[in-house]
């Protein structure tokens, strides 16, 4: 018999602010009594509500059970950025251009998207909250515009579509004097994450999947042909289990070592008044991307989104333990305060409602986890800091394979080599970090 033991569960610093800005929610439906399910789905982020919205097609009269261990969209789905971005966007890269085949990345990305614009119209998800207006990545020094001259140089090589905005163009958008230049391009979807993630399950729950909150799975334990699923107060009986839990996929033993656990971070604004919204200017919504990718991402929203507020994230921290500290949250609170004073100096001290930290995780070589992990347990992990897009073909491609299917998704995936191994715990912590920082300083006015 195979046991897993969960070592962690999620723990977050401070609140998912896109969940927050919707109001509440319903008091949370929590496993209490023992059951059966043909799928069992750990996790209900973008890929585990993927997973579950693939299983129904393909198996409709198949049983599906998702648990979470916090609230619907409390997790990494309400704490990021919000752009389900099309085109290559390589974290750990100079500009942003892929080094593996990023055309077949362009078009599973589309592909993700086109399954999450389904989603909207079946489950009649509010269009604010996909809203396909393109993203701008904004550059404040030349350095920065280099990289927007190179990214651009790149995407004509891809045959796609760009516009390179001057800073008059940016002032105008963004109400900001900040920006040298921007590089626009039409594809990516600007989410609301958290109202997408929260129609998301309203819709699957009508269609009969069970979606059980504040239910974290304590330990997973092999019953040949299946598994039984340990919660606090209840255990189920599953045929098949599917893991879609990210970087938490270490915590059940998996790929130890291997898995980079990083943390980002954010403020929101306070509602803005009609006459700050005079003061800052600009358009009600937009979503700029720093050119370099360790610079700073700011968007503006409107009511339709959750009010008229501007965010700011940056900030980065490797926590291999999976917890971001105080400390990490006052260092980033600073300087996203004075991010948001360097862009909008005529609202500078602007008073900020919310700020949170958001985990990704990564592997060295930019690969996911998607496999049979054991007979009849699957995995559709490790977003490499892609969650809206990568986490949705993660599920996809996760379902497909636990329901025997083949696409150009699973084979996308399936054909990935193994994530390499990681340095020491302690190089990890003061080599990566410190890797981390001088970047952030390179980029410090981007």
């Amino acid at each position: 018999m195979t046991q897993r033991i969960a070592t962690h569960v999620p723990q977050h610093r401070g609140p998912a602010a896109w969940n927050v800005i919707l109001g509440t929610q319903p008091a949370p439906r929590i496993a209490e009594r023992d059951c059966s399910a043909d799928f069992v789905i750990i996790g209900a982020g973008f890929a585990g509500l993927a997973a579950a919205r693939r299983l129904i097609q393909l198996a409709p009269d198949a049983s599906v059970v998702v648990l979470d261990a916090g609230r619907i969209a409390e997790g990494a789905a309400g704490r990021n950025s919000g752009f389900m971005i099309d085109l290559p966007h390589e974290l750990t890269s100079e500009d942003y251009a892929g080094a593996g085949d990023d055309l077949a990345m362009i078009s599973l990305n589309r592909q993700a998207q086109s399954f999450a614009k389904d989603a909207v119209v079946e489950y009649g998800i509010d269009g604010n909250f996909f809203d396909p207006s393109g993203k701008i990545n904004g550059a404040a020094s030349q350095h920065a515009h280099a990289h927007n001259q190179s990214y651009a140089k790149h995407l004509t090589h891809l045959g796609e579509t760009w516009q390179m905005l001057d800073a008059k163009q940016m002032a105008k958008i963004t109400g900001s004097q900040h920006y040298l230049s921007g590089l626009y391009t039409p594809g990516t979807v600007m989410l609301q994450p958290a109202g997408f993630v929260r129609g998301m399950a309203a819709g699957l729950q009508r269609q009969k999947v069970t979606i059980y909150e504040s239910t974290p799975v304590t330990a997973l334990r092999s019953a040949a042909p299946g598994w039984i699923v340990e919660t606090p107060k209840a255990t189920l009986t599953a045929g098949k289990v599917i893991l879609t839990v990210n970087g938490h996929l270490q915590s059940f033993g998996f790929e130890q070592n291997r898995l980079m656990q990083l943390f980002l971070f954010a403020v929101i604004t306070k509602e803005l008044s009609p006459d700050e919204l005079r003061l800052i200017g600009g358009q009600p919504r937009w979503g700029v991307t720093p050119s370099d990718p360790m610079g700073t991402t700011m968007r503006r929203i409107d009511t339709g989104q959750g009010g008229n507020r501007i965010i700011v994230r940056t900030c980065a921290s490797l926590r291999p333990g999976m917890t971001a500290s105080a400390a990490d949250m006052r260092r980033a609170e600073a300087v996203m305060r004075r991010k948001f004073d360097q862009r909008f100096p005529q609202a500078a001290g602007m008073p900020m409602d919310h700020s949170w930290a958001g985990h990704l995780c990564l592997t060295l070589n930019g690969v996911a986890v998607m496999r049979e992990l054991d007979q009849n347990l699957f995995s559709g992990c490790v977003q490499n800091g892609l969650g809206t897009a990568r986490g949705t073909l993660t599920g996809i491609a996760a379902a497909e394979l636990a329901c025997g299917e083949s696409s150009p998704i699973t084979s996308y995936f399936a054909a990935e080599a193994s994530p390499k191994k990681l340095p020491p715990r302690s190089f990890q912590q003061i080599g990566a970090n410190s890797i981390l920082r001088f970047r952030e300083w390179r980029a410090k006015n981007d």
